[in-house]
């Protein structure tokens, strides 16, 4: 009989959107018979509250969804078929020792990979890898004696490779700043859709725009964002957002709107009077810009008209305004650098920052994206790896094909040439294995050769598209059957404790509770559990936070009330101590200015993909390349309220929530006779996927979208029809960054005749 015991326990989400927001578990006997989120006092500018949207309250789908991995599984079948058979938790910590010792035997440490995934946010259960972040699985592995590590993400790799050069670091102002602005332009940046809890970045944009600042938007879909806050949208073709800026920057010049006084004290490199010694002339960003350096080619509205299809009187307005309305805040997305040379714009953008005297003031910014306020939190520590070597986690194909061949020349980290190929993936919690990587054909043909990559492990929840290709399946928890603390929430600034709200489910484990059993299997438990449960783990990282924060509450309390919020007496400006006190407080670079011609770069010697000022670079599979004759159609994926990448993708949500289709434009669905709802054949030479058309004024003409995170799930023939965009993108990492262009792709679309 139910209800005899009723409890609400604060939770929290923790996929890879951004928000971590609030959740409530109402729980009876031990079951969740329902999620909330709503806060009992109302938002304030101090304090948001971080309610959930409707993946957080379909949390209770997930958990409770009748496809959850139970138990561990071996294959028996090929791999990649998907055939599996039930096996003890004892044969499979046996079977997965066994690996790693043979593994590390035969080939190494450095043959064992941790891929990249962001299923899970967490001071212990982290599923993915930054010098910051620690856990449970890399501590293990680095007992163990190290693993093949990886750097940059799948979500922002040219952003954060390429910015340092330019600041020697990368900061933003908070959201909360945002109030403050004047004018608000959106290069790329859609919150409207990715940041849909009560919490984030969002929640500031909606309040400057009621406080009076004006919104653009600049992206190739008239967004969610822009339908909600935009005063004006400017659709622009993928890959040539840099093409815009360089002629915004011409209108500068041309009518003395930039702030000379400002790029003449604080930068390095705008024009040829203060370039950094023995550079020859012509190499400067103003001269780039007004067809003085090597193309000879200014950049007028008229000539980045023809690229990127906007009209040059909006090029000139927008323009204006941004040299006259002030203070300006200028955002990127991260969606504009997942493209073939995505490191140009991130670097271009923050020019017009400067251009404009925006930096380090209130209601402007450096022109990338937000920083925040955040909570001092403890991890679980991991030490360090004893392996040295790293590469960009875009590149572990490579490593598997030809890792002995990969030097620091293929972005080879901490060693000149790796020692061997990649024979052992442990993939936790992600789906970057095959559904997020790009050219999923390519890539399943490449992983079912288990001649090459020997050993493939996955602990996650379902039985995902990358989990099929497994050859040892364990089951995962999901959050609410283990504790944890998470403390990354958007710039807001706040840590929620999430509690256990339920036993484990069937098998499953922790990944806590599977390394402990592992290392007790190799000898060294003692070394890596050092007595301490998950919980006793939670309260070390609290007392890191009252070092750091000396209102941080007990570990009790904060475990009861399940939050904590830091309330900054001011937001953040980012630079602002360079700015208004240089002589004390230079830029992080070789110069102490802002590198707009970076030295660094020069010395690479590969000015026609690594230029060492931000340039417009006609990408491949763009909308120069000859290839359109062919395949005439841009397409590009976009984010998705129904899914956090590729998360809640078999999660059943309200019917209000939009189905997987393609974003045609209804002049190129007139073209091809396709109307609203049609079946479409969206095709190149890498592959086919069949969805419906959404015939839409809302997206540039000559470019496509499709939903990404989508399940691959390819039929007899290979066609894959739930729309996984990366059947049809393209492996190629970019130049420098080593990152994922995975919004350089063309396609062409055809109805299908029933």
């Amino acid at each position: 009989m139910r209800g005899l015991t009723k409890t609400i326990i604060p939770t929290t989400c923790v996929h890879n959107c951004g928000g971590r927001c609030r959740l409530y578990a109402h729980v009876e006997d031990g079951f969740i018979t329902k999620i909330t989120s709503a806060e009992s006092k109302a938002d304030s500018s101090g304090f948001p509250q971080p309610r959930a949207c409707l993946k957080g309250l379909a949390q209770r789908n997930r958990v409770y969804h009748p496809d959850r991995l139970k138990y561990p599984m071996k294959r028996v079948g090929p791999r990649g078929e998907g055939k599996f058979e039930r096996i003890s938790w004892e044969e499979a910590l046996d079977i997965v020792a066994e690996q790693l010792e043979r593994i590390k035997k035969t080939y190494g440490n450095e043959a064992i990979y941790l891929m990249y995934g962001t299923g899970v946010y967490g001071q212990i259960s982290q599923s993915w890898i930054t010098p910051d972040f620690c856990g449970a699985l890399p501590r293990f592995l680095n007992m163990f004696g190290g693993f093949l590590n990886y750097y940059n993400t799948y979500s922002s790799a040219c952003y954060s490779t390429a910015v340092p050069y330019m600041f020697g670091n990368v900061e933003g102002n908070s959201p909360d700043d945002m109030v403050n602005s004047k004018l608000i332009v959106l290069f790329a940046d859609n919150p409207g859709e990715t940041r849909l809890g009560g919490a984030n970045g969002y929640y500031y944009l909606r309040k400057a725009k009621k406080a009076g600042a004006k919104v653009i938007v600049i992206a190739p879909r008239y967004t969610d964002t822009a339908v909600s806050v935009a005063d004006e949208w400017i659709p622009i073709r993928p890959t040539t957002d840099n093409a815009l800026i360089d002629a915004i920057a011409y209108v500068l010049l041309q009518e003395n709107l930039h702030d000379q006084a400002f790029l003449d004290q604080y930068c390095l490199g705008f024009d040829e009077e203060h370039m950094p010694p023995g550079i020859p002339p012509g190499n400067s960003y103003k001269s780039y810009v007004l067809g003085l350096g090597e193309d000879q080619q200014p950049k007028t509205p008229e000539w980045a008209s023809g690229i990127t299809g906007v009209p040059p009187e909006t090029i000139v307005s927008l323009a204006r305004q941004m040299g006259t309305v002030k203070p300006c805040c200028l955002l990127q997305g991260l969606g504009w650098q997942r493209h073939a040379y995505g490191e140009q714009p991130v670097r271009a953008l923050p020019v017009l920052a400067a251009m404009t005297g925006n930096i380090g003031i209130a209601g402007g910014g450096p022109g990338l994206r937000h920083s925040g306020h955040s909570v001092p939190m403890g991890w679980l520590p991991a030490g360090e790896n004893p392996v040295k070597a790293a590469i960009s986690c875009f590149m572990w194909p490579d490593a598997i094909e030809r890792g002995r061949e990969l030097t620091a020349a293929d972005g080879v980290r901490g060693v000149d040439r790796l020692s061997t190929d990649l024979k052992m993936i442990w993939n936790y919690a992600g789906n970057t294995l095959i559904n997020q990587h790009s050219d999923c054909n390519r890539t399943a043909k490449l992983l079912a050769d288990d001649t090459k990559c020997e050993f493939i492990l996955v602990h996650d929840v379902f039985m995902t598209p990358s989990a099929r290709f497994a050859d040892l399946l364990l089951p995962d928890v999901t959050h609410f059957e283990r504790e944890d603390i998470v403390t990354f929430a958007s710039g807001i600034g706040y840590a929620i404790y999430h509690q256990k709200v339920i036993e484990p489910m069937y098998e499953c484990r922790s990944v806590y509770e599977v390394c402990s059993a592992l290392a007790q299997r190799l000898g060294f438990v003692d070394k890596y559990t050092e007595g301490k449960s998950e919980q006793d783990w939670l309260r070390e990282c609290v007392k890191v936070a009252q070092e750091a924060d000396p209102n941080f509450p007990g570990f009790e309390e904060f475990r009861e009330k399940g939050i904590y919020k830091v309330t900054p007496a001011k937001p953040l400006i980012a630079y602002e101590a360079q700015i208004k006190d240089p002589e004390n407080n230079s830029f992080n670079t070789p110069s102490g200015k802002i590198e707009i011609f970076s030295p660094r770069l020069w010395e690479m010697n590969n000015p026609r993909e690594i230029p060492a000022i931000p340039k417009y670079i006609p990408a491949w599979e763009g909308p120069e390349d000859p290839l359109r004759e062919k395949y005439p159609l841009q397409l590009i994926g976009h984010h998705y309220k129904k899914r956090v990448h590729s998360t809640f993708d078999n999660v059943p949500l309200p019917d209000e929530v939009p189905r997987q289709e393609l974003w045609l434009n209804t002049g190129d669905a007139a073209a091809r006779g396709i109307n609203d709802g049609d079946l479409v054949r969206v095709f190149n030479d890498r592959g086919e996927v069949v969805l419906p058309a959404k015939v839409t004024p809302r997206i540039m003409p000559g470019v496509v979208s499709m939903p990404q995170g989508a399940w691959w799930s390819p039929d007899a023939q290979g066609i894959d029809r739930r729309g996984c965009v990366n059947v049809l993108t393209k492996y190629h990492p970019t130049p420098l960054a080593r990152g994922n262009p995975q919004h350089t792709n063309l396609v062409e679309v055809v109805k299908v005749f029933k």
